[in-house]
């Protein structure tokens, strides 16, 4: 076997052993305060006190996704969710300004299911809008923080989110992940320009405007 492969996947594994000790060591340090935002959260929001959803991992693998719940579930007349704006709580805006609401993905590192840094997972409805290049971000495990939330403001492009993504798996390395764990510390303690939200507003609107697209590209080739 070739020495370079034989090396990049000792370090894989060496990387997975110490995501998940790390996590559950923070696990245990961080219980009074999961304790303290989940008794917060149902007392102002109610129940559930977790968000969780479906998202693709590495390779593409379903898994469930957890994070503090930050929003109320309120619908219009119609049964429609309102805008998220007016569902975020002034708790839920504290958790994000924070990241509190991101340590519940310490159980998805613990599972095996995410890294503290890889490409954020998005949500799975996606998969059929990627280019084979931008699905290469799946050949490694999701992370809480990546190589694009630590580069680009919330209104970064969908386009230049997944070339980042992209770029940190072809050049991955304990070097990279430890640069990127700092500057991600560094920032959200500043409150300084980080993006660990999955998938902005701005992004949202690119990715819809390529759904439709492709909708009236598909409508004009039909027979």
């Amino acid at each position: 076997m070739n020495p370079f492969n034989l090396l990049k996947q000792f370090s894989i594994f060496v990387k997975n052993a110490v995501d998940r000790v790390i996590a559950a060591v923070l696990l245990f340090f961080l219980l009074p305060v999961l304790i303290g935002v989940a008794i917060a959260i149902r007392l102002t929001m109610g129940k559930p006190i977790l968000f969780a959803q479906p998202r693709p991992g590495q390779n593409g693998r379903i898994f469930i996704f957890y994070k503090f719940r930050s929003m109320k579930d309120e619908r219009d007349r119609a049964g429609k969710l309102l805008p998220d704006a007016q569902r975020l709580t002034p708790l839920g805006k504290f958790l994000r300004k924070t990241s509190l609401d991101e340590l519940p993905q310490l159980l998805n590192i613990l599972k095996g299911d995410m890294s503290f840094v890889g490409p954020r997972p998005l949500l799975v409805e996606y998969l059929d809008y990627y280019t084979p290049e931008q699905a290469r971000r799946h050949a490694v495990k999701p992370g809480i923080t990546g190589w694009a939330q630590v580069n680009g403001r919330n209104t970064v492009s969908w386009m230049e989110k997944c070339a980042l993504d992209v770029w940190y798996v072809d050049h991955q390395s304990l070097g990279l992940d430890l640069k990127i764990l700092a500057m991600t510390v560094w920032k959200v303690l500043g409150q300084k320009d980080v993006s660990l939200q999955e998938c902005p507003e701005a992004s949202k609107r690119q990715i819809e405007a390529i759904q439709q697209a492709k909708y009236s590209s598909s409508v004009r080739q039909a027979p």
